[in-house]
């Protein structure tokens, strides 16, 4: 297959066509939202809309050329117009200089249109930019907003969570500019991973398009099936389709629209000639999700439910994680039940499960000097081996590592944690916490056409658990499949803080 050249990391539209990179044309949705209303938010990862913002930029610089042989090139009368692009992800507001910067970049566009600013506040210097520009040009302005929330996502762990009310405020003030400077107006495009309930632009601009769970935009950040087959049919002949729709599609806005990949996870694959890795995960995770899980002793994520009003909005001081993973792309929808209003969430793929879980586990570990990764070889090798004593010493492998500052009044829920983590990392079907007409078996565990029951105690005995499993009948329901069956009894000192017993 001849090596073509893909945008990676790349979000110069102009620079992708003359280079003669993929592109896969987004225009149709551009020019639906364009001609159909001017106040827009889009809440989606940065790496899935960054590119689109740079190609709306380009319909108002005026120049057609870019555009030739996609969907909008007929359409669109490619009229310049006065343009303020904010990306909050550039702008360099540590130490309390948040307010500092946003000047600075409306100074340097201001210079760019050979303006000068007079005034002094920020919210001010806005209004004055935009006026400014509308009277030069005599045209509506063009305002372009990327990851407007920045500011207060890199702060939300405790020990920084005042930096982001600060953050907060500066943003509200600065945003309150857009709903009296409608007359001057012609496009507003604001992005982001979070939505905020206290940020004044969801409740002064009431007139503020949401795209983030709109079924007629699902698309419009990912790529859909039907373009990934478009566009790349050399790759497809030389790649597993199904594998690749495994690791990287998945994700999805709207309970009816198509399921997307992440195009830059996507692009990555294609660039490293196939080779399945965690790509978008590397672009990096906020340390304090991994705490809030732990802290919450959350670990089991298929299937999870949330009502739709929980999903679109959080408050700083009022942190859910379960939104948070939803909005920053960590979760996303599975089902949906439309009599409670109810969304099922799950992971979207193979790359996004398996990093979130295996950092997850480590946080649950808490060393930095003993990964689970080799705690998971010697657990797989009980598992091939039925070996009890290597899954007892492969337990408490992880046990081992965790520091006495983590240990908490809830023991148990720390060992339950733990051992669900570590056999969802081996790709293997567990679930937790399994009802039964019995009661409710502590794990069943799914592993090459055999089947573990597993049952904890805290400070008794193995044996207990054991006699447990068999008086309750947690393992009757797969007793006419044939599959052998492995009844695992295991015993947790909270004393030792480690597996002291384990009957298979």
């Amino acid at each position: 297959m001849q090596q073509r050249l893909y945008p990676l990391g790349q979000q110069d539209f102009p620079g992708i066509i003359n280079e003669g990179r993929v592109y896969v044309d987004k225009t149709m949705h551009a020019h639906r939202l364009i001609t159909t209303n001017k106040y827009y938010f889009c809440l989606v990862h940065e790496d899935l809309v960054n590119l689109y913002l740079s190609a709306c930029w380009r319909l108002y610089f005026g120049k057609a050329g870019a555009f030739k042989g996609m969907y909008i090139y007929d359409k669109w009368p490619f009229e310049p117009y006065p343009i303020i692009s904010l990306s909050f992800n550039t702008l360099a507001y540590e130490n309390n200089q948040l307010d500092e910067s946003i000047k600075k970049r409306l100074h340097f566009i201001a210079a760019s249109y050979a303006i000068e600013l007079k005034t002094e506040e920020t919210k001010e210097k806005f209004e004055e930019l935009i006026k400014g520009l509308y009277k030069k040009y005599n045209k509506n302005v063009v305002i372009l907003i990327d990851e407007y929330d920045k500011p207060l996502i890199d702060y939300l762990d405790k020990a920084n969570l005042h930096k982001a009310l600060e953050n907060r405020d500066i943003l509200k003030r600065f945003y309150s500019v857009l709903k009296d400077a409608d007359p001057y107006l012609k496009l507003v495009f604001i992005t982001g991973v979070s939505k905020f309930s206290k940020v004044s632009i969801f409740s002064d601009l009431n007139n503020l398009t949401d795209l983030s769970l709109a079924d007629a935009y699902n698309e419009i950040c990912g790529i859909s099936q039907k373009e990934l087959e478009e566009n790349f049919v050399e790759e497809l002949k030389a790649y597993d389709k199904e594998k690749i729709r495994k690791w990287y599609n998945g994700y999805k806005w709207d309970m009816n629209g198509f399921t997307v990949y992440n195009p830059f996870s996507l692009l990555s694959f294609f660039v490293n000639n196939g080779k399945y890795q965690n790509f978008w995960y590397t672009t990096g995770t906020p340390t304090f999700l991994m705490k809030m899980c732990r802290e919450q002793h959350l670990y089991k994520f298929e299937e999870i439910s949330i009502n739709q009003d929980e999903l679109g909005n959080f408050d700083i001081e009022n942190l859910k994680i379960i939104p948070i993973l939803f909005q920053t792309g960590y979760l996303t929808i599975k089902s949906e039940n439309p009599i409670l209003r109810n969304y099922k969430l799950s992971f979207p793929n193979q790359e996004v499960r398996e990093s979130y879980l295996r950092n997850l586990a480590d946080q649950y570990i808490g060393s930095n000097s003993y990964s689970s990764s080799n705690i998971l070889e010697s657990l797989l090798e009980s598992l091939n081996n039925n070996d009890a004593d290597l899954l007892k010493m492969s337990l408490n492998m992880a046990f081992a590592q965790i520091p006495y500052d983590l240990w908490q009044k809830e023991n148990e829920q720390y060992y339950h944690a733990i051992v669900h983590l570590l056999f969802s990392l081996l790709n293997v079907y567990i679930f937790s916490e399994v009802h039964t007409q019995q009661g409710r078996a502590d794990a069943i565990v799914i592993y090459e056409d055999q089947i573990y029951c597993m049952e904890f105690k805290l400070d008794q005995s193995a044996q207990d658990a054991l006699d447990q499993i068999k008086s309750r009948g947690y393992t009757e329901r797969f007793r006419d499949t044939g599959k052998p069956i492995h009844h695992i009894g295991i015993n947790f000192s909270s004393e030792q803080k480690k597996v002291d017993d384990i009957i298979w």
